[in-house]
């Protein structure tokens, strides 16, 4: 019988398909696995490469099977794509998934261990919270607006709102401040319990080792630190600085041909969390450096003094991104260049 060197696994919630081939890419079996059945069938395989697409309980699979003694391999699901042939079913993702996963220049994703997701999990929460937060705001000023009151956009502006709907002279209808009551209730909520993880995130970022060392680099906070810490993979996978940005999605789009060069906008590819905060904390330092001045003949300054001020941060936010690197994979803290750097 010809041994199996890859199975190509299509994860789903109750029915699974897995895809065998043989060193040579043929096909060495297909077939159906419910959720109960999946692990007693790996832990019955040869020890081999299972490749699955990186969605979903991927990482949960790749971890259950990778103690089987298997080789995981996880594939984002946009190289998996170009392997699908004519019609799409589960049969032929697994064989996809498969055929992917036995390229020489396939790129792979980093099976995360429990804890990294669990830390991942904190910043994902925060962020839903600030969103729900964002758009409770966002309704109170479009309500009160069409009673007249208007205040500056920002959380720190609602304190005058919330005061004047909880007023006794309030001249609102008694009907709408019951509805805007609940808002405001809702919205004190929301500012406790994202204090409660920004206190968490302080105490992982005062805690790690890594992270208060990504802290010395500016524009780099706690959550910034930790959130490297947590969502980005391990240094080793990338080759260079510019790999790094590029998988955050801050490296431009290339459209090049004939051996003209044409870059566009970065690619938004990647990370979304880490590329917004790294581009939040850029803006920071770009606004500091227009209120205060960069220092004269850095690159800072020289980009500034000849760029708009978004593409000077997002430039910035890349070159972070590659300082980040060099720390995670030489270690030490950062040191500001001379002027003539």
């Amino acid at each position: 019988m010809t041994e199996v060197s890859t199975i190509g696994l299509d994860i789903a919630k109750r029915v699974f398909q897995a895809h065998g081939a043989d060193a040579s890419g043929a096909a060495v079996f297909s077939k159906k696995l419910t959720r109960v059945k999946l692990l007693g069938f790996f832990a019955s395989q040869p020890r081999c490469v299972v490749a699955i697409e990186a969605c979903g309980g991927a990482h949960y699979w790749g971890r259950e099977i990778g103690r089987l003694g298997h080789t995981v391999r996880l594939i984002p699901p946009a190289y998996v794509k170009p392997f699908v042939k004519r019609h799409k079913n589960d049969a032929a993702d697994a064989e996809a998934i498969c055929e992917a996963a036995q390229r020489p220049s396939m790129r792979f994703v980093a099976v995360k261990e429990e804890e990294q997701q669990a830390s991942a999990i904190v910043f994902r929460a925060r962020d839903l919270l600030v969103r729900q937060r964002t758009q409770i705001i966002n309704a109170l000023r479009g309500h009160l607006m069409e009673y007249g009151w208007v205040v500056p956009q920002g959380p720190s502006h609602m304190a005058v709102l919330i005061e004047g709907i909880e007023a006794s002279s309030c001249p609102l209808p008694e009907s709408a401040r019951t509805a805007l009551k609940v808002l405001t209730d809702s919205l004190r909520v929301l500012d406790e319990q994202i204090a409660g993880l920004d206190g968490e995130i302080a105490r992982r970022s005062r805690e790690d080792a890594v992270a208060r060392r990504l802290m010395t680099i500016p524009g780099i906070g706690p959550i910034t630190a930790t959130a490297i810490v947590a969502l980005a993979p391990p240094a080793g996978m990338f080759r260079k600085g510019r790999d790094f940005a590029a998988w955050l999605g801050l490296a431009p789009l290339q459209k090049s041909s004939g051996g003209k060069q044409k870059l566009g906008a970065i690619s938004k590819m990647g990370e979304r969390t880490l590329r917004r905060l790294l581009i939040i904390g850029a803006s920071a330092v770009v606004l500091q450096a227009g209120r205060r001045g960069a220092p004269k003949g850095s690159w800072l300054a020289q980009m500034m003094a000849r760029k708009p001020r978004m593409l000077v941060t997002v430039a910035l936010a890349n070159k972070m991104a590659r300082i980040v690197l060099a720390l995670l994979t030489t270690g030490g803290i950062y040191r500001a260049p001379t002027a003539a750097a």
